[in-house]
């Protein structure tokens, strides 16, 4: 009987084993801060593949479809596209700032949020004649029933990637990342090329989910069994309604400009408009949005340290800004050449849109790091109320910006969002003792460079190198900015950390693989 049991195997044990990295408690061990940092510099390396990927898709995508098909999608899009931040229920950043969790609470959030994913599945889907009599534009009928489906995908990828996050397992999630951006383009491009037109775009994410989930399943081998309820779902779930609640009014402030613009100027005004957005929303994904996952993983393991925690924020958000900022500016004072370069004529008026949306990128890239602080603190309900108070300002800048088009739209957005970005992080750092001092200390400087940099560029733009042919003159204007940038900020400001510390990263990942590769010969 002894020896029977000592041979049977364990399946119990053996998937408890392969879940058990992701339920250790939340804390910070040795190394921590370095660990955190190359996450960081994964996750942008990662954004920047992305970037390249999305760049080279939109290029093919742009010339084979029209200003209508985007916005035909854009339609559907800006009223249903609460659906897929909504659809979690906010509990992905409460599972990674949570310090003890059981395969019983995520097997209960699972079975929660992918109900939750059919049933708005079903809501949308039930919207599309409501939508479509909206526009006045029956196709949008079909678009709606289809894009529906994006929900169940991403519900069923919610708590794995999420695990991996808690884990910190950032290559993994960089892997997955490339793969699905990478093949779902592949996927869009093949179908515009084949004529399917907007169809491209409605299908391109409904295979990006389906790519994803078959990563997260490989990487995070956890299963969902019976699920556990416990006081610690109901503390989650709570945790994320309050962040439902700012994802919510953050999407309304976001897609209200859409909607108005689909409404008044139809849907090849807004596929301009659309499409301008479309760049500027992947930069900032690409500088900002990619570290949020590795910067409430970082900052909630040193909830016990407030000094340390703070002193990290600081060195943080100041690497993301010395970066981010001028990453915008340069975009504004490049994109009417860059985008009628890139996209082809018709596309110009995108590309002046884009010159001053920009321009919001600047105060934008810190305004975006609001939920690091939230959501460490673990005070979701001031994120949500900080959400109410932005869609208010968005609204007013709307109603100020529409009767002068979409370029009074794009302005009005700019002025709003420098009026916020400081207020959104002092608000958010109360709790942890950050104020509207520390903000102004982190950032001043890049926000001081970017602009001065800025203001050089379009003066050459219009002035010395009007007359200059349009690739020509991306160059060289860009080359001033950056040239600009370096010598007041680096040069004359002194802010060098960033730098060095990338130099150190690149140092140390060309070490470890010239180890790797003298191993592997070995």
């Amino acid at each position: 009987m002894i020896q029977e049991a000592l041979l049977k195997p364990d399946t119990r044990t053996a998937k408890d084993a392969l879940a058990a990295p992701f339920f250790d408690d939340n804390s910070a061990g040795e190394g921590h801060a370095r660990k955190s940092l190359r996450g960081g510099a994964m996750a942008i390396v990662a954004r920047l593949v992305i970037a390249l990927i999305t760049i080279g898709s939109v290029l093919f995508l742009a010339r084979l479809l029209s200003p209508e098909d985007y916005g035909l999608v854009s339609m559907v899009t800006s009223l249903t596209g609460f659906a897929t931040i909504f659809v979690d229920l906010g509990t992905r950043d409460a599972v990674v700032q949570r310090s003890k969790i059981n395969q019983g609470e995520i097997s209960a959030l699972f079975w929660i949020i992918l109900a939750f994913g059919c049933g708005l599945a079903l809501l949308v889907a039930g919207a599309g004649p409501f939508i479509a009599r909206f526009y006045g534009e029956p196709r949008l009928t079909t678009i709606a029933m289809v894009n529906s489906l994006t929900f169940v995908g991403l519900a069923l990828t919610c708590q794995h990637t999420t695990l991996l996050r808690r884990g910190m397992r950032f290559k993994e999630l960089a892997i997955i990342d490339v793969a699905w951006n990478l093949l779902s383009a592949g996927f869009a491009v093949t179908m515009a090329f084949y004529g399917f037109h907007y169809w491209a775009l409605v299908l391109k994410p409904i295979a990006a989910y389906s790519i994803m989930a078959a990563g997260a399943f490989l990487f995070c081998r956890w299963l969902p069994t019976r699920p556990t309820w416990t006081s610690g779902v109901t503390d989650m779930l709570k945790f994320g309604r309050n962040l439902t609640g700012f994802t919510m009014t953050d999407f309304a402030g976001r897609s209200v400009d859409r909607v108005a613009i689909g409404y008044r100027f139809g849907a090849a005004g807004l596929g301009q408009y659309q499409n301008a957005l479309f760049v500027y929303d992947n930069l900032l994904d690409v500088l900002v949005q990619a570290l949020h996952g590795v910067a409430v993983s970082t900052l909630s393991k040193l909830r016990g340290d407030l000094t340390e925690l703070r002193r990290l924020w600081a060195k943080a958000l100041t690497m993301v800004v010395f970066f981010s900022m001028p990453a915008y500016g340069l975009l504004a004072v490049t994109s009417q050449d860059l985008i009628v370069f890139m996209l082809g004529k018709k596309w110009e008026t995108a590309g002046m849109l884009l010159s001053i949306i920009a321009l919001r990128g600047i105060p934008h890239s810190v305004e975006r790091t609001l939920g690091w602080l939230h959501v460490t603190a673990g005070r979701t309900d001031r994120w949500a109320r900080w959400g109410v108070v932005a869609l208010v300002t968005q609204l007013i800048a709307l109603a100020a910006g529409l009767p002068f088009g979409t370029v009074g739209v794009a302005t009005a957005y700019v002025l709003a969002m420098f009026v916020l970005f400081v207020p959104a992080i002092a608000y958010a750092g109360q709790p942890l003792g950050i104020g509207v001092g520390d903000v102004i200390g982190a950032v001043a400087r890049p926000l001081v460079g970017s602009l001065v940099a800025a203001g050089a560029g379009f003066w050459l733009r219009y002035t010395v190198l009007a007359n200059t042919p349009g690739l020509l003159r991306v160059v060289e204007v860009g080359a001033a900015y950056a040239a600009v940038y370096l010598i007041l900020v680096v040069g004359l400001l002194k802010v060098r950390t960033p730098l060095v510390t990338s130099l150190s990263l690149v140092r140390e990942f060309l070490r470890r693989r010239s180890a790797q590769i003298a191993h592997e010969a070995a």
